[in-house]
């Protein structure tokens, strides 16, 4: 099924651009959605959804297969497996945006093949949960993100004022006096093996380039620690959408337990 949304977010298409394929940064407020690793373009996750007192989770990955910075458009494909196994989701989401007055109008169109309970609940309740969950998504970005803004900057501190040179003499006076006395002109002795000569034999090692080097990082998925996500509430969501298809299936459901229950007793009597 393909679902189109949009929404208007109150920056520049330049700055929403940025935020908006920064997935690690945006990933808070996806609802439902928890992002755990990232390895590379790819990155993995779950998303969480409820239906009453039953709860799917579906693990997944996505990575984008486009991103054109100058036009604006990305597209995303992501693909995840119910946990249990009663299902999966595929979807490829198109994003393209356009300057509109003083923000950005974002349009989102999604190809979505979904198996499983899920399936049951067809395009009209897929797109009106998609729609409430996206502005949910925007008011996150609002709130959250958008309105923290870039940190203040932090003011240098002053320069002290550089000392005079008789000042700068009489402080150098007086520091070797403190040190045992004015240094003794002409060449001088040190003992072989002493700090002198560590700090020589350090100094020639950083120049022949042998100084060590700080350990690579470890390869593989970097993870990202994150609060679990909480469940996307279709119910709740959706509201009297999802009652309504639910309610044949579960007036069927209760007809065929009366009707085996009633033939049961008929075969006993």
């Amino acid at each position: 099924m393909e679902l189109t949304n949009e929404f208007v977010v109150p920056v520049g298409v330049d700055e929403a651009w940025g935020l908006l394929t920064d997935v690690e940064r945006i990933a808070p407020c996806m609802p439902g959605a928890e992002l755990q690793e990232i390895d590379g373009d790819e990155y993995r996750g779950v998303v969480k959804v409820k239906v009453g007192p039953i709860t799917a989770q579906y693990k997944g990955k996505a990575s984008f297969v486009e991103k054109d910075d100058a036009a604006h458009k990305a597209v995303l494909r992501a693909e995840g497996r119910d946990t249990r196994g009663q299902g999966n989701a595929n979807a490829t989401i198109t994003a393209t945006l356009v300057s509109e007055g003083g923000g950005t109008k974002v349009t989102v169109v999604t190809d979505l093949a979904i198996t499983g309970r899920a399936a049951q609940f067809g395009r009209g309740v897929m797109a009106d949960v998609s729609t409430k969950l996206l502005g949910q998504f925007v008011s996150c970005l609002e709130k959250n993100v958008l309105a923290a803004g870039a940190p203040a900057a932090t003011e240098a501190p002053a320069a002290a004022p550089e000392a005079a040179p008789a000042e700068v003499g009489a402080s150098r006076e007086a520091a070797s006096v403190g040190a045992g006395g004015p240094a003794p002109a002409g060449p001088q002795t040190r003992e072989p093996g002493g700090a002198s000569d560590a700090a020589l034999a350090g100094g020639a090692s950083g120049t022949n380039g042998s100084q060590s080097k700080a350990p690579a990082a470890p390869a593989g998925p970097r993870q990202i620690q994150s609060k679990p996500a909480e469940p996307v509430d279709l119910l709740g969501t959706a509201g009297s959408p999802v009652m309504k298809r639910l309610l044949p299936a579960l007036l069927g459901a209760l007809v065929a337990f009366l009707v085996g229950r009633r033939l049961r007793r008929w075969r006993r009597g």
